[in-house]
């Protein structure tokens, strides 16, 4: 089996190695082991979960939350439902940050726009 360093971890997600160390000390990564001296090794496994973690975070959801879907996972597979359940309620509240996102970003292009004109009159 294929094990990353924490610092392989932090360069294949973009991601400062303080970051991953974060998310461990709150409890969003389990799943790491630990080398004879202690360094933390991540496998197929924990990559993949550290990478749910970070898009979960990208997308906003509390530290909280993120920890409860992590929860689950370690639960096994009668919480299925409950993950489920966790990402289409996730799901809507991004595509309303979008939404609101875009709505804004259209009236910037619109100020952007008004000023281009103001300057080249």
């Amino acid at each position: 089996m294929k094990y990353y360093s924490i610092s392989e971890a932090a360069a294949k997600f973009d991601i400062p190695e303080s970051t991953i160390r974060y998310y461990e000390k709150k409890g969003l990564l389990p799943l790491i082991e630990r080398d004879a001296a202690g360094r933390r090794l991540f496998s197929e496994d924990s990559m993949t979960l550290l990478k749910v973690v970070i898009y979960l975070k990208n997308t906003h959801m509390p530290i909280k939350k993120i920890k409860q879907y992590v929860d689950w996972v370690v639960e096994g597979d009668h919480t299925t439902q409950l993950r489920l359940d966790m990402m289409k309620e996730h799901k809507k509240a991004v595509l309303a940050e979008i939404s609101l996102m875009e709505t804004s970003l259209h009236e910037i292009d619109l100020k952007i726009a008004r000023y281009t004109n103001r300057i080249q009159a």
